[in-house]
């Protein structure tokens, strides 16, 4: 089925790479392969980047507004129409000996939207929509995958942190700490729990940057495909708001569950405003299935709300937690009304008792 493609749908990187490229802090390693990043391997159609400046980033230079009401045209000014840029690398190990891993570099079109929009909460959801470039030169179907989400919160009282083993603990902010930030909350592409951290939005005159608390969180599918020598990444996280959209800027570690560190890794999405392009299938899939995914919020928040640990096994006996509602959202969006009462049994079969 289609939504399998999600492993497969991210672009490979449109520079050619060769053991002469050079790779920021790597010049002396005696490891050709290293100048050869791995990632997407499709291939999609060139897109417009879109020259005018982004409207939420004009309007963020309105001296004023309130730095309440900074933060909060910030985080709108994630909504839009998107190239993707991945880019990821180690930049230090800390066994002796260590190889680095290869770079991961890879590029997607997504849009983002907002599902809500009140005072002290804002929720972006985020929908790729792909073409890919056939060998004859024409240019495929569409494919639409619901990505991940986040949801903002103003001056929140706990986050959920990410404990290893598929677990998530919540811990109390306390009332000090938490005057005047916003928590980040990011959620899989099934809205089961990914990661959560907090922290303040810093304006200056033309720029705008949240930066939060250390936080931890499971393997990204990059990673989880393709190593299995440690266990969660501990990292930091900035979202910037700039005239061409926005920058999400990682600061990683690599950790064993006995809190070994094995490597060290910076990452950068580069989100890039495009026009001309076609998203209309997207707009079509979240119109027939938007009123499923709501049902699948309510579901996890009242789960995620009322349990101080929460344990997720996306894997139950070979039957996989996103495919599985997935496959009810598509059906749900063919009229099949039925489907959109499995999905509490469904997330359920997933949850630990």
């Amino acid at each position: 089925m289609k939504f399998f493609l999600f492993f497969l749908i991210i672009f490979s990187h449109s520079t050619f790479a060769s053991e002469n490229n050079y790779i920021f802090g790597w010049t002396q390693l005696d490891n050709p392969e290293i100048f050869i990043p791995r990632g997407g391997t499709s291939t999609g159609p060139n897109v417009d980047l879109d020259k005018n400046p982004n409207p939420f980033w004009l309007e963020l230079q309105n001296n004023n507004l309130s730095k309440f009401e900074k933060d909060r045209l910030a985080i709108l000014a994630m909504q839009g129409e998107y190239k993707v840029n991945f880019d990821f690398m180690e930049t230090m190990g800390f066994v002796n000996g260590y190889i680095p891993s290869k770079p991961y570099q890879s590029w997607g079109t997504e849009f983002v939207i907002v599902i809500k929009d009140e005072e002290n909460f804002i929720s972006l959801q985020h929908i790729m929509v792909m073409f890919f470039e056939e060998a004859d030169g024409t240019v495929s179907e569409p494919i639409v995958v619901k990505h991940w989400r986040q949801d903002w919160k103003y001056e929140d009282k706990s986050i959920n942190t990410y404990i290893g083993n598929d677990t998530w603990k919540k811990n109390s902010i306390p009332i000090d700490k938490r005057k005047g930030t916003w928590s980040q909350f990011v959620y899989q592409v099934d809205d089961s729990p990914r990661y959560e951290g907090y922290g303040k939005w810093k304006h200056y005159l033309n720029s705008s940057t949240w930066k939060s608390n250390e936080t931890s969180r499971p393997l990204p599918r990059r990673e989880k495909s393709f190593r299995s020598d440690y266990d969660l990444i501990v990292g930091t996280n900035i979202h910037t708001i700039t005239p061409s959209g926005w920058v999400h800027e990682q600061n990683n570690n690599k950790v064993t569950l006995e809190d070994f560190v094995l490597a060290k890794e910076i990452g950068l999405a580069r989100y890039q405003r495009i026009k001309n392009f076609d998203w209309s299938a997207g707009d079509v899939y979240w119109s027939k299935t938007k009123d499923f995914w709501q049902k699948v919020r309510d579901i996890w928040t009242k789960k995620i709300e009322n349990s101080k640990k929460i344990t997720i096994n996306q894997n139950v006996n070979d039957d996989i937690l996103f495919v599985r509602l997935f496959e009810q959202a598509e059906n749900y969006g063919k009229g099949n009304i039925i489907s959109i009462n499995e999905i509490e049994l469904i997330i359920n079969g997933h949850i630990d008792k």
